[in-house]
């Protein structure tokens, strides 16, 4: 497995992704509804692979939700940066990572495949999502500002 670590500028949200690819073989892909593109989100995840999302401050991680509203896209409060996106899928949870929020960037493909899920249902969305998303487990970091919960 690689492990590539990032996160959000103030590091309030903090992630490890593990895949089994080499950074420069993931494939990236950028979606192109009207928030991805305004946040210049790319995209990267491996079914096989593990993420592993850390909050310090729960207060300061604001769950955005959209068209759908089944997905929760992860943004910090506090710098306002989009790190991930993530679906619970009945018996767990997967996610997807905003590649832009990588500590290494150097080492990731330049390019991201544009895709359009338009006109997908929440059954063919939740589907597509439990064959290519990577599973995830979400925490509070040791010593974390639980206070606003």
């Amino acid at each position: 497995m690689n492990t590539l670590r990032g996160g959000c500028h103030c590091r309030n949200i903090t992630i490890e992704f593990e895949t089994i690819r080499p950074a420069g073989d993931l494939a990236l892909r950028c979606c192109q509804c009207a928030f991805c593109t305004k946040q210049g989100a790319r995209y990267a995840s491996d079914p096989k692979g593990h993420l592993t999302i850390t909050v310090r401050d729960t207060a300061l991680l604001v769950r955005y939700r959209f068209a759908l509203a089944v997905t929760d896209f992860l943004i910090c409060k506090g710098c306002g940066i989009y790190v991930a996106a993530t679906m619970a899928t009945g018996t767990e949870v997967r996610g997807v990572i905003n590649v832009n929020v990588l500590d290494d960037q150097g080492s990731l493909p330049g390019t991201a495949e544009p895709m359009v899920f338009d006109g997908e249902s929440v059954e063919e969305r939740t589907a597509r999502r439990v064959r290519g998303w990577t599973p995830v487990t979400t925490s509070v970091a040791p010593g974390a500002d639980r206070s606003r919960d």
